[in-house]
């Protein structure tokens, strides 16, 4: 099953309850322009919806980098003067609220150069792997453009502030070995397996039940203080309702009968 895009330089894809978002600007070296930045919102609306969706994979679509970040040809256009350059970033932190509030697991599955906003985008997904020899940046001290704290929150919290300061003082480039050294990754992959191994990883975390991943997840987003995290008593909502759950009793059967079990999300 696939959802219609805004936009054909981000296409989504759903098969075995995964949903692959493809970042796909071959012209741009899959940078983000204005219109991409603002089609995320919509698509991610889309994927919540879905209910054969219950694990969304982010990454450049086949032979090309994750995102080289935002297109520096709208620079002298959209950005052009400070109310511009606020409505751009604006239109970022849209997109990384809306990726970071979806309820479902979201995974950045990081091939070649994952720059600027791209490092933005993968720090606003839940999990993050990366093939080996990619690259990390933030090049705003080259550029000269500022970042507010909304558009850094989720790359703090993703490397802490000390590794902040430094990717922002001195726009440096991280090895993807750096990168897992300093908690941005989860797993390093190699180049020859790396997409049937994201494969495996997403389809292994969708076989498991729903409610409990989405509990999970809006706990774990409020124990880390993350924008729009639900409250203490929305997150034991979710708890709670797994216990109420045909998801539990199947757990429990599948357990006794030594079976794997078969989760609807209900």
């Amino acid at each position: 099953m696939s959802i219609t895009s805004p936009t054909p330089k981000l296409r989504v894809e759903t098969a075995f309850g995964v949903a692959r978002l493809f970042i796909d600007n071959a012209a741009k070296r899959n940078a983000f322009d204005f219109d991409m930045w603002r089609a995320l919102p919509p698509l991610m609306k889309a994927i919540e919806d879905e209910p054969e969706a219950r694990v969304l994979v982010i990454s450049g679509a086949p032979g090309l980098s994750f995102c080289s970040g935002a297109d520096i040809s709208e620079f002298s256009t959209v950005r052009a003067t400070s109310d511009g350059g606020r409505a751009y970033e604006a239109a970022n932190v849209e997109a990384f609220d809306a990726i970071s509030n979806l309820s479902k697991p979201t995974i950045a599955a990081i091939s070649g150069f994952c720059m600027g906003g791209g490092m933005g985008l993968a720090a606003a997904c839940d999990l993050r792997v990366a093939q080996e020899g990619a690259v990390f940046s933030i090049p705003a001290a080259k550029l000269g453009v500022g970042y507010p704290p909304s558009a850094m929150r989720y790359v703090v919290a993703a490397v802490g502030p000390q590794l902040a300061f430094d990717l922002f003082f001195t726009a440096r480039r991280l090895s993807a070995r750096e990168a897992r050294d300093a908690g941005f990754l989860v797993r390093l992959m190699e180049q020859e397996s790396f997409i049937g191994a994201v494969h495996e990883l997403a389809e292994s975390i969708a076989d498991n039940a729903p409610l409990t991943l989405k509990a999970a997840k809006a706990a774990i987003r409020a124990a880390a203080a993350l924008p729009g995290a639900l409250s203490p008593e929305g997150c034991e909502a979710l708890a709670a309702a797994c216990f109420d759950s045909a998801d539990y009793e199947e757990g429990r059967a599948a357990f006794l009968d030594k079976r794997s079990p078969k989760f609807r999300g209900s």
